[in-house]
């Protein structure tokens, strides 16, 4: 079940950076930065940075870039604490 939602947010951050950067070029209305980070912070991350990769889509913006980071470095800290907790116990 949890690796079903995984997916499923993943895809939809990816989904999201991607119709945001559309939306860049075309010069229409734009998904709002939290709403991405939100999506990133649920649990999306890698999905959100594979689309920054990917669509070369708020790479060097800030303080959006900076705060992707620290997501995904959180997230990868929670998983080491769960892996190692897990493993001990």
């Amino acid at each position: 079940m949890i690796l079903l939602y995984l997916l499923a947010v993943n895809l939809a951050a990816f989904a999201a950076m991607g119709l945001d950067k559309s939306s860049a070029i075309r010069g229409v209305e734009r998904i709002p930065e939290r709403t991405l980070l939100t999506l990133a912070a649920v649990g999306g991350s890698f999905g959100a940075v594979a689309a920054q990769q990917v669509f070369r889509h708020k790479t060097r913006k800030q303080p959006f870039a900076t705060w992707l980071l620290v997501i995904v470095a959180v997230q990868a800290a929670l998983v080491l604490i769960l892996t190692a907790s897990r493993a001990a116990g």
